[in-house]
């Protein structure tokens, strides 16, 4: 009977943390929301659309926010962000809004403040949803970590990657011929093989650090921003075949800047 008992509590615990860990974790359908200014179905309207997401209205540390210099804390290390990226099978995925690629082991981790956090996804948003002294920019890559540490304080980790009109992003154009076949068989899924996030270039000496949010709904808090200082670049094509590939057809995916509420935003760097 007691071990009965103490099966029963362990499946229920497992449960709670399925549940939390699904609350938590960006909508992977994302046709239940847009970034339409004034649809019944924007950023505005997020929070009333379930009460699940009711942070993205009613939260006090949303993402993206500006990074302004007058804002800054500069802090002086020497040490790069600790990244330990390899190859891995991955999908590229059409959720909706965005163009995602899903890895589906083990690609590595960063190690942020002395705590592992995993390699997920990564997906782009156009045009950047954090800007830099009130500057806006052409893309925006997010890689979204995260951790199993049941004593880490966040669980999620992301590093943002900036980029400029400009010469072609290596990358993306690797991907370029599986992100146009889900634009001509209007698939949404496309299984290109291993994918190596190491060859997303960004620098790791210097990069802004705060705590912020997911920026797509449910919204969560308390996730551990890295945006790199240094802005890459990336061609108007590749900007518009991300565009073009998703179902919306929208021209922009990209969250309003939320207020800052006197976070503390640190440039970390040598």
């Amino acid at each position: 009977m007691h071990i009965t008992s103490t099966i029963w509590s362990l499946l229920l615990f497992l449960t709670i943390l399925q549940l939390i860990s699904i609350h938590a974790q960006e909508v992977e359908d994302e046709r239940e929301f847009d970034y339409l200014k004034g649809s019944e179905k924007g950023p505005g309207k997020w929070g009333e659309l379930h009460k699940e997401w009711s942070a993205c209205n009613n939260g006090k540390m949303q993402s993206p926010i500006d990074l302004s210099n007058n804002r800054v804390d500069i802090i002086h290390k020497s040490n790069k962000l600790a990244r330990t990226y390899k190859p891995c099978i991955a999908t590229i995925a059409n959720r909706g809004h965005d163009i995602a690629v899903h890895w589906e082991g083990n690609a590595g981790s960063i190690k942020i403040n002395g705590t592992v956090y995993s390699l997920s996804q990564a997906h782009w948003h156009s045009p950047s949803e954090h800007t830099i002294n009130g500057r806006r920019f052409s893309l925006e890559l997010h890689m979204v970590h995260k951790t199993t540490n049941p004593t880490a304080k966040h669980k999620i980790a992301v590093i943002g990657v900036l980029y400029k009109i400009g010469k072609s992003n290596p990358f993306l154009s690797k991907l370029v011929p599986n992100i146009t076949l889900l634009v001509k068989e209007d698939n949404e899924h496309r299984h290109p093989g291993v994918i190596d996030p190491r060859e997303i270039k960004m620098s790791c000496r210097r990069y802004y650090n705060y705590i912020g949010s997911l920026t797509v709904p449910p919204c969560t808090e308390g996730v551990v921003w890295t945006i790199s200082k240094k802005v890459r670049t990336v061609s108007l094509d590749q900007v518009k075949l991300l565009r073009a590939a998703v179902h919306d057809h929208a021209q922009k995916n990209s969250r309003p800047l939320q207020p800052n509420r006197h976070r503390d935003i640190q440039l970390i760097g040598p």
